[in-house]
């Protein structure tokens, strides 16, 4: 019969336990680690969470952050966890047990100390992956309801930002990276055509979607084929619409480190163009 035995307990409801099959896991339940020694086996009825992290990495991350955690924030954090993984029915990075339980460790550390973190991109992020979006919405909810803490709403977005970047294997640094360069060409285009884009529209939601998903052809190499008459045409028609995307286009290269194709230019000019009639 395959056990689970103590190898170290963090506190009174967390152990680190190895296993015949397993190897070295996180054990979660009410009590576990009380008055108990090395070596001791545990019951499977007294496991309410398992943790099989199989990156060594992670593993060693996740119980350094683990004595850290108010056990009570630790459990919302579990249960936010589950959640996460329930609504994505994704194979989540496993980095997510260390990335979302230090963000929201430190979250709460600010907010009892009086210091809000501001998120910058809230507006991008909710518009940019808004499915993320309403399972943070709902992490937020539940990190309330078991610790009596509210969070603000910047911390939705930082949240989605983590779920996202967990569904899709990417590191937080090059999530956080695209939402600041959508947010850098929303700006520069309301300055170069001087309107002023209403956040909560329907036409901004379709702008920083056609920018997000240049961003990610650019970043798998996916041609778009160039409609060369139309090119010629919204030249000589749109010419300022016209340079501004070829100036956008460029800092999309800068940024990305990789090649645009010039047809993204065209199909952002006809953007542009629609944007500006609309506002104006």
């Amino acid at each position: 019969m395959n056990n689970y035995r103590i190898k170290k307990a963090l506190n009174n409801n967390v152990i680190i336990g190895t296993h015949d099959d397993f190897g070295e896991v996180v054990i979660i339940g009410k009590g576990v680690g009380f008055n108990r020694n090395k070596d001791d086996i545990i019951s499977e009825e007294a496991i309410e969470k398992l943790f099989i992290l199989k990156n060594e990495k992670e593993k060693e991350n996740y119980i350094k952050l683990l004595p850290f955690v108010e056990d009570e924030l630790h459990q919302a954090i579990i249960s936010s966890i589950d959640y996460i993984k329930k609504r994505t029915k994704n194979a989540l990075n496993e980095h997510i047990h260390v990335a979302l339980t230090d963000h929201l460790m430190f979250a709460v550390s600010r907010l009892a100390n009086g210091m809000e973190m501001k998120n910058p991109f809230l507006i991008e992020t909710k518009t940019l992956y808004p499915f993320e979006y309403d399972i943070a919405r709902e992490v937020v909810a539940i990190i309330e309801r078991k610790t009596d803490i509210h969070l603000p709403e910047g911390e939705i977005g930082f949240v989605a930002l983590h779920i996202h970047s967990a569904m899709l294997n990417k590191d937080l640094s090059e999530v956080n990276q695209h939402s600041q360069l959508v947010s850098h060409i929303v700006n520069m285009i309301e300055d170069q055509l001087d309107i002023k884009i209403d956040k909560d529209s329907i036409d901004y939601m379709r702008l920083v979607r056609h920018i997000r998903f240049t961003i990610e052809r650019v970043n798998t190499g996916e041609k778009v084929e160039e409609p060369i008459k139309i090119s010629s045409l919204l030249k000589e028609e749109y010419p300022v619409c016209y340079n501004l995307s070829w100036k956008l286009i460029k800092i999309m290269q800068q940024q990305l480190k990789k090649p645009v194709f010039s047809a993204e230019a065209v199909y952002l000019t006809m953007h542009l163009q629609r944007l500006q009639n609309k506002i104006k």
